[in-house]
């Protein structure tokens, strides 16, 4: 276990830890799971200057985003030979390419000639061709065609190969930077993402895609996912099941940190309800479910023949995991027997810098990417679904992004989502493009930020404030 800070342990929620969880588990729980990683930041204030202002923008876009790994595309995206994924951001537009013997490429999404985009949006290509004059491309950046040649005598020995990006395919994930001197993907975010080795993303697909553009900058979009304690006051509706003040929260280096939200548990903030509250609400939220599977069976009644102690005081958390790994192993085919009672119900947080949230564990994971949208004030969230790849059959092609219009809510995608996610994120949008409007209106400049709670927020500036410094990314 690591070094924790003794400033930042006595900022942890008062009474039942996470720790606490984790050893009542039924199961062995991993060691990543047991260690805790915190850094002792300071307490200084956050500038607001990094969230309005266009000359912070501006200094972002040069300084750090061509210098990180960013996640462009899944693999399930791209499957066969020909695909293509064209993945944008700031002013930046990229052309991911799969080859026939099934490595991905990646180009700047431009023509040589006069600038077009080679391609306005993701799909199949024979090859890479122009729509303004025929300039053509074969899907490895080798220059194939130039239309009416004779007056192009001055490039028959200029290289006239795409400009292309560094690719790293990770987990199922499709990554790209622009610089070739930073290392690979897995040594760039350090050991923090070794977990993911057990969890297999690579096995799972995209089942569903969700964007929406939210009128704030990206960044105070991402931060409202970089800690749980909001919800006593803007989600209350999870309180009776999610142990939101009893999160911990972790620090792994620059580029990566994660928040663990146990699950199955009252909120500290809940008084005087018993365990089969916390089944009853999870319950609720989740949907009911009119089907008579075992797992539904024991999640709606929490019945006991398991073999626990009514007055166990995690007792709806035990109940809860065996459902799921039941409900699991149904769905996929898989073993889950073994797995411990965290890894099947727990919130996984995991953020990637910048812009990159894939959830860890076993459930069905959530990944979440903002991208900086049309300035300063805007930004493009997006929510994916993956699902486990059920045993023995070939993973579906990802679905496409279900764009939802500005002016509806993300409860407009009920359907594809869940009435009781959507419901959340659109009580995380009532509170965030008023953020914007209010760190426009700030008296002092400054946002003051938790200890403990806010650390991730602290964690990802720090690291942002070394871009834009030039300490990173470091030089040999």
């Amino acid at each position: 276990m690591a070094d924790i800070d003794s400033k930042i342990e006595s900022a942890r929620c008062p009474g039942t830890t996470y720790t606490d969880m984790l050893n009542a588990d039924t199961r062995r729980v991993p060691d990543y799971l047991m260690m805790e990683s915190t850094q002792d930041l300071g307490n200084d204030p956050i500038t607001v200057d990094r969230y309005i202002s266009p000359e912070f923008k501006a200094r972002e876009d040069a300084l750090m985003w061509p210098n990180v790994w960013q996640f462009a595309a899944r693999e399930e995206e791209m499957p066969d030979p020909g695909d293509t994924v064209v993945y944008e951001i700031n002013n930046r537009s990229y052309l991911l390419v799969r080859q026939k013997g099934g490595a991905i490429r990646a180009f700047h999404n431009v023509c040589l000639h006069r600038g077009r985009k080679l391609r306005d949006k993701s799909g199949r290509a024979i090859n890479l061709r122009c729509p303004f004059h025929g300039f053509t491309w074969n899907n490895d950046g080798s220059l194939k065609e130039i239309p009416c040649a004779w007056d192009f005598k001055h490039l028959e020995d200029k290289d006239m190969s795409l400009p292309e990006l560094r690719v790293n395919r990770w987990q199922g994930f499709v990554m790209v930077t622009e610089n070739n001197d930073i290392p690979d993907f897995e040594e760039w975010a350090g050991p923090a993402v070794e977990p993911y080795k057990d969890w297999k993303l690579d096995e799972c697909y995209t089942a569903i895609w969700v964007g929406r553009v939210i009128p704030a900058n990206w960044k105070v979009v991402s931060e409202a996912f970089l800690e749980a304690w909001h919800s006593v006051t803007t989600h209350p509706q999870l309180l009776p099941f999610l142990g939101d003040a009893n999160t911990r929260y972790d620090l792994f280096g620059d580029f990566v940190n994660r928040a663990i939200t146990p699950s199955g548990v009252l909120s500290p903030h809940v008084k005087g309800k018993d365990q089969n509250y916390i089944l009853e609400k999870m319950n609720e939220f989740a949907g009911g479910s009119d089907d008579n599977s075992e797992s539904a069976r024991r999640f709606k009644a929490g019945t006991n023949d398991i073999g626990l102690a009514e007055d166990d005081p995690f007792y709806a958390r035990k109940i809860l995991a065996e459902a799921n790994r039941t409900n699991f192993s149904e769905m996929d085919g898989r073993d889950y027997s073994g797995v411990s009672d965290a890894e099947v119900l727990d919130n996984f947080t995991y953020n990637v810098f910048p812009n990159f949230s894939p959830w860890g564990g076993y459930m069905p994971q959530i990944v979440y990417r903002w991208r900086p949208w049309n300035g300063v004030d805007h930004c493009l969230m997006e929510v994916r679904i993956l699902m486990r790849t059920p045993l023995g059959q070939e993973t579906p092609r990802s679905v496409e992004m279900h764009l939802i219009p500005d002016d509806q809510p993300f409860s407009s995608a009920a359907h594809l989502l869940g009435q009781g996610l959507a419901d959340v994120f659109d009580q995380d949008m009532s509170n965030l493009p008023f953020v914007q409007e209010g760190l426009k209106a700030s008296a002092n400049g400054v946002m003051e930020l938790g200890a403990y709670q806010d650390s991730r927020v602290r964690h990802f500036h720090r690291t942002l404030d070394k871009f834009i410094s030039g300490e990173l990314p470091k030089k040999d």
